[in-house]
């Protein structure tokens, strides 16, 4: 049997992070998780990770949190009964660019779990260095689509989004030119089926009780205005090269189905299962072969029913907003993404009321200057500068 893949995990004590842990486990003899990365706000998860795992290295973003990410590893070793001198403490980066780092040294595949534009240097950084990079952060895509398309060769992008995930499985089904058209499913979120008047007055804590998933706020109110699947479209355009006219998103209440790929032939292939980021995660991680045990699988002894129906721009202006940021181009995703951010965090601290949320982020794009492509990282976090200074500029009432 041939040696397990060896995974650099960054992310490790997200949630992503904490499922690709997980899901190592269940398997150790296909995976072995060798280097972790994480911020640096929870070192003693990331201590007692390492020490389980028996990693090489780690990597803290804070440079602040390394020592104390020392005194975790004695915490940790002690709570295990471990003696000093019977175990070897893993090699610590530290500082904003040690994912970089960490993300650039051998492996057999790179699963970036972070969250926000800070993941793009490290994705980039894997890529460069040959490595297969299991994607879960979504910015390296939409933010830096051009720089990220660039460095990475054909099949060096494994996706983890579920939705992409099953693009990629139902793709399996045929050919790249008999492809007709991407559908995205969404599940609607907690305002499914209301129309723009019955969205005036929501609230942060209406839109953060998502019916299916459990994400963090940020991602929670995206599912409310359907910006996450604006940002999911942007992404299969740049992960799949169909074009924006032939991706689709249906709404699909149960989020049993992921996604779907219909063929020139007027085939559609789907990729169902029950949501949990446990399978998406341990197909990236083992691509293109499947782990035994990983999820139960869909229980066809009882009776159930799928339900799908059409997107409601009017009510959900996101998904065609994402559209003509994706169809623009160079930095305005980046844009997007980042007044989005600005807008969800006004809107949780019930100073934007919640259809002013993609209202500001549409304001945002109207008044962008044209800043061409990006050429490097730095012009991509520019981009976001401006974008969250106009956003501020705006909620403050002044000039923009």
């Amino acid at each position: 049997m041939s040696e397990p893949r060896e995974v650099t995990l960054l992310g490790s004590t997200g949630s992503i992070g904490r499922q690709a842990v997980a899901v190592a486990g269940q398997n150790p003899d296909r995976l072995r998780i060798t280097a972790l990365a994480a911020g640096g706000g929870d070192v003693a998860r990331l201590a007692e990770q390492a020490l389980a795992l028996g990693v090489r290295t780690v990597a803290v973003a804070r440079a602040t949190a390394a020592q104390d990410l020392q005194l975790a590893f004695y915490a940790a070793a002690s709570q295990r009964g471990w003696a000093k001198g019977e175990y070897a403490l893993p090699e610590i980066l530290a500082g904003p660019r040690a994912a970089e780092e960490l993300a650039a040294r051998p492996a057999d595949v790179v699963l970036n779990g972070i969250t926000g534009s800070i993941g793009l240097g490290p994705t980039l950084s894997a890529l460069r260095a040959g490595t297969t990079v299991a994607l879960a952060n979504k910015e390296s895509l939409v933010a830096g689509g051009d720089l990220v398309l660039a460095a990475a060769a054909p099949g060096q992008l494994v996706p983890v989004d579920s939705e992409h995930s099953a693009l990629a499985q139902c793709l399996r089904g045929g050919a790249r030119g008999e492809v007709a058209r991407l559908v995205l499913t969404a599940s609607g979120g907690p305002f499914r089926g209301r129309d723009a008047a019955e969205l005036a007055d929501v609230t942060p804590e209406q839109a953060l009780a998502h019916p299916t998933w459990d994400m963090g706020p940020v991602v929670t109110v995206n599912s409310a205005t359907l910006v996450n699947k604006g940002l999911e479209l942007i992404e299969a355009h740049l992960l799949f090269g169909v074009p924006y006219d032939d991706i689709d998103v249906v709404v699909h209440p149960q989020s049993i189905v992921h996604s779907m790929v219909t063929f020139a032939d007027g085939a559609t292939i789907a990729q169902a299962s029950p949501p949990d980021m446990r399978l998406p995660i341990a197909l990236a991680l083992a691509w293109p072969d499947r782990l035994p045990h990983v999820q139960p699988a869909l229980d066809w002894s009882t009776a159930s029913t799928w339900e799908f129906a059409p997107l409601d721009d009017e009510a959900f202006p996101a998904v065609r907003l994402a559209r003509a940021a994706g169809e623009a181009g160079g930095v305005v995703p980046a844009l997007f993404n980042a007044a989005n951010e600005e807008a969800v965090a006004a809107f949780l601290a019930s100073r934007l009321r919640f259809p002013d949320v993609v209202g500001l982020v549409a304001r945002t794009l109207d008044d962008a200057p044209d800043l061409g492509a990006p050429t490097c990282v730095d012009d991509v976090l520019a981009a976001e500068r401006w974008a969250r200074q106009h956003a501020r500029a705006a909620l403050a009432g002044g000039p923009s």
